[in-house]
Parts: structure tokens; sequence; C-alpha cells
């Protein structure tokens, strides 16, 4: 083809290639080359296929761990999507009420996702598997992950994130590390019988409380709380789509676990434990922990109901 004969864009995208290498003192004919030595992307290669499917190792031979297994890593990647869109939020220069609202409608329909899929863990593995299988998670437990924790305390003031008896102790000079002894989480990893910690917790706390105390300082004036009310505390849609973030994270999501935790671990006239020992009847349900991202959204009859009738009609189902 001639060099009359090239269309005016093409010539128009390599004279803007060759300014943007030129800048770097780079030479384009290069960077040519290399596109014409480069094979085709594949789609198996982009989202490393051979490599995401190589990662679920179950621990035994019952076919449902697979599925528990795949799923909680499924989790895990929605997580990180949830963090991607904080994070976007949290370093933007000056982030204006469309994308704010964008952002946090798009980390409630990853929440969503979760929500509505989560029946693959409450009706998609015969019980009996189960029971056997995940005493070899030992003392592993869904409670240890970081993303989660890391979703919490982008999303809000530390001080919403403590356990509720604490939280009345609060003022101006608690500082993080004081609240973060009484974290809500901690008090959901207690064993039953001696209410010393779990091995679960301490673990947890050995690999990611430092990492989690210096989010919670990085994200002090930067979470989604601090955000709407810097810049968006008029704006009616910003209210809206914390309020259904907040109804998503602390109502749905930890009712879908409770559906589960009921299905495969209430037995009379003991409950089973779950993996770690974690107190799930107090951990769980949402009238017993009140954690609520953004209380003064919230009217006092709303704060005071908060997950109690979802909870009552299972508990009578």
């Amino acid at each position: 083809m001639e060099i009359n004969q090239i269309p005016d864009n093409i010539l128009a995208q390599v004279r803007k290639l060759e300014e943007k290498y030129e800048v770097m003192g780079q030479d384009l004919s290069s960077y040519l080359d290399g596109l014409l030595y480069a094979n085709y992307l594949t789609y198996w290669d982009y989202i490393h296929l051979d490599t995401l499917l190589s990662l679920q190792n179950p621990k035994t031979d019952f076919p449902d761990e697979m599925i528990f297994i795949s799923y909680h890593q499924i989790t895990e990647l929605y997580f990180k999507l949830c963090l991607h869109e904080m994070r976007q939020l949290a370093t933007a220069s000056s982030p204006d009420a469309a994308m704010f609202v964008d952002k946090v409608r798009r980390i409630s329909r990853y929440f969503k996702q979760l929500v509505s899929s989560f029946t693959v863990m409450v009706e998609g593995m015969e019980q009996a598997q189960f029971l056997k299988f995940r005493m070899s998670l030992l003392p592993s437990s869904g409670f240890q992950s970081a993303q989660y924790r890391m979703i919490e305390i982008c999303a809000t003031d530390f001080k919403n994130l403590v356990a509720k008896d604490f939280r009345p102790q609060i003022d101006t000079h608690t500082t993080i590390e004081e609240m973060y002894e009484n974290v809500y989480w901690k008090k959901g990893a207690t064993e039953l019988a001696t209410g010393k910690q779990t091995l679960t917790l301490k673990q947890f706390e050995a690999k990611y409380s430092e990492q989690l105390i210096g989010l919670a300082h990085r994200y002090r004036d930067c979470n989604l709380w601090r955000l709407y009310r810097t810049h968006f505390a008029d704006h009616e849609a910003a209210k809206e789509a914390l309020r259904e973030l907040d109804a998503l994270v602390n109502i749905d999501w930890p009712l879908a676990h409770l559906s589960s935790a009921m299905r495969y671990l209430k037995r009379e006239p003991a409950d089973i434990a779950a993996t770690g020992g974690t107190n799930w009847q107090e951990y769980l349900p949402p009238r017993f922990q009140k954690r609520i991202f953004y209380p003064e959204l919230w009217t006092t009859e709303e704060k005071n109901e908060w997950g109690k009738s979802w909870v009552i009609q299972k508990l009578k189902g």
C-alpha cells in the first residue's frame, strides 16, 4: 500500500504514537516491530484461565468441597472489585457527585450478586458432605477474609465498626488502635465455652492487624462516609446510594450467611460450632450487632428494627 493510500485516521494515530514515544525518548519503530512479532492475544491467556482453574485444591475427596472453595474464591474476586471502586474514590483529586453515586452503586451491584448467588452455599451442597469436609478446614474460616474487613474500613468511620457495648465509650480522644482492640469481629471469634480468642482470630490478627490499622488511618478522612459528608451531604442520590449499600453489607450479606449456618449448623439441643469456633449465633444476626455504616442516614425506628423482621421470620419458619 502506498503512503497516499493509507487512511487519514491511521496516519493520525501513527503520528500520535510517534509523539507519545518521542516524549519518553523511545523509538516508535522498535515498538512497531514488537507489535509485528507479537502473537495474537487469546481469551485463555488474557484471563490466565489455566492458572485460574488450577487454584481449586480441595482437602478431601468429597465432591461438594469443590463448590465450597470455588464460591469463596468468587467472593474474594467481588471483594477485590469493591475495593477497586473505593480506592478510585479515595484517590480522586476532585470527585463529583455523579462519580460518587456511580461507584457506590457499583459496589452495591457486586454485593447484590453475592447475596443472590449465596443460594449456591445454602442449597447447593449436601449437608452430610459439608459436615464432614468442613472438619478438614479447621481452623480456617470465612471470618478470616481480610478484604471484607478492608471494605468495612473503607466504607465508614472506624467507630462504627466497634462492638456495640464499647461504642458509648468512644470520644474524640479515642485512637484507632483503641477502637481496633474492641472491633466487633473480635467478639464473634471467641470460644463459646471459655471466652478466649479462637485460633482463627489469633491467626488473623497475626497476619492482618497492622495492615488493617494502617488502612484505617489512611481512610480516616477519605472513607465513603467522609467523602459524602465533605462533598455530597445535600445530594439525595448519594444518600440513597449509601443507604442501599449499608443495608446490603450489614443486613442482607450477613443474613445470607445466617441462612447457611441455620441449615448446616442449627441443631437441638446444641448448635454445631462454625469452623474456627466462631460464635455465629451472636456474630451473624444484624439485630444483635446493630452494625450500621451510616447511622445518621436512618431513622431511630429503622435502626431499632435493623434486620429484625427477617430473622424472626426465619426462626419461625
